[in-house]
């Protein structure tokens, strides 16, 4: 008897263990969740057809025509900028400031390790984006989309030190995985609802193909295309 209890015990011990890290793992991997932090991924409750289209990691070269797209539609997006691009491309991120486009921060260098950084390396990528950024543009962000939305206890501990609020997405187009354009639009339109955050990369032809046909799809189907502080009510610049 003893024997079994034992046996038993141990067993449960790790399916409980077991258990509690798969849960944290799903935590950390599916931002929508906000189990480390606060997180903002969609409007629930939004009058008419309304949507915010977000884009990470830029500026690129093709943030030239994802901008001259959305000027063609008198549409409204938001940018998560890497700190370095913002650097490397100062004049497309003065670009989608003054043509009405927010910007947010999206680390300085978008390092894939990013999840295995402790809060205070967390915190100088944090910063130094935010510096350049504000720098380039004037504007002091509040709006963090952290890498690959990767969550962890670092990266809420940087957080709540530079009161950042983190903005998801509910909608997720993965175009940086899936190389065919008709599968990514279809994709996206397929799982469309109104208060939306839709995920895109402006980093590849492909991307900017599928907005080709994507905004006067959403034009005709009456669907209103804003930044992320229309669609949330939130600032997204310090005063």
């Amino acid at each position: 008897m003893l024997f079994l209890f034992f046996h038993y015990s141990i067993w449960w011990f790790v399916l409980t263990v077991g258990l509690g890290l798969g849960i944290t793992a799903w935590g950390a991997f599916d931002i929508r969740l906000g189990y480390f932090t606060d997180t903002f991924y969609r409007r629930k409750h939004s009058r008419g057809k309304v949507i915010a289209l977000t884009f990470d990691d830029g500026p690129t070269h093709y943030t030239e025509q994802i901008l001259d797209l959305l000027q063609r539609y008198q549409a409204s997006a938001t940018f998560f900028c890497i700190g370095k691009q913002v650097e490397k491309f100062p004049e497309l991120a003065k670009r989608l400031v003054h043509e009405g486009h927010t910007i947010g921060n999206h680390t300085f260098s978008h390092s894939p390790w990013m999840g295995f950084y402790k809060a205070d390396k967390v915190l100088v990528e944090l910063q130094e984006a935010d510096s350049v950024i504000e720098a380039v543009t004037g504007k002091r962000v509040k709006f963090f989309r952290p890498p690959y939305g990767v969550t962890n206890p670092s990266i809420a501990k940087a957080v709540k030190l530079t009161r950042h609020q983190v903005i998801g997405w509910s909608n997720r187009s993965l175009d940086t995985i899936i190389m065919d354009e008709d599968k990514l639009y279809n994709r996206v339109v397929r799982k469309l609802r109104s208060g939306d955050i839709v995920l895109f990369h402006d980093t590849s032809q492909r991307t900017v193909k599928v907005l080709e046909r994507l905004l006067p799809y959403l034009q005709e189907e009456g669907y209103g295309l804003v930044t992320v502080d229309d669609l949330l009510t939130l600032h997204a610049y310090e005063s």
